[in-house]
């Protein structure tokens, strides 16, 4: 048997509500908000006493899902700079396609996104960028030149 889909990306965040924000900045949209606590959350994470904040975010086409985590308890624990390079091994991003990248990374900006490297242009296919969002979080946006 083979997988049905992609569920979601689960990210955890000191910030729950700046993350929130960024992520309805980018056209995301909030699906919802709830608290997860109990054995099964306990069994399902390996951790004892998990008292967590949820806010699922999702695509507009609603295919696509963030899960967004602030731990309550056990308190989050850091894995160190926040602003580490992209090739760390396990370092991860999320990325999305925009209809205009520029104005994508100005509104982004306010919410604390600063670009990774530079814009680039991938032949004559895409225009890309990484930006660190919050916790830093990196996200990959992507126009599709026509």
């Amino acid at each position: 048997m083979a997988i049905q889909r992609m569920d979601n990306v689960g990210i955890v965040v000191e910030d729950l509500d700046a993350a929130v924000a960024f992520f309805v900045e980018l056209g995301m949209e909030l699906e919802g908000r709830t608290q997860v606590e109990g054995p099964v959350a306990d069994q399902c994470t390996g951790l004892d006493g998990v008292r967590c904040d949820i806010a699922m975010v999702r695509t507009p086409d609603g295919l696509s899902r963030l899960e967004l985590a602030k731990y309550r308890t056990p308190a989050a624990i850091s894995a160190g700079s926040r602003h580490r390079p992209h090739n760390i091994l396990g370092t991860h991003r999320v990325m999305f396609a925009v209809d205009d990248i520029e104005d994508t990374v100005a509104r982004l900006r306010p919410h604390g996104a600063e670009l990774v490297g530079e814009m680039a242009r991938f032949e004559d296919s895409y225009l890309l960028c990484y930006v660190r969002g919050p916790e830093g979080i990196i996200v990959g946006l992507a126009q599709q030149l026509r």
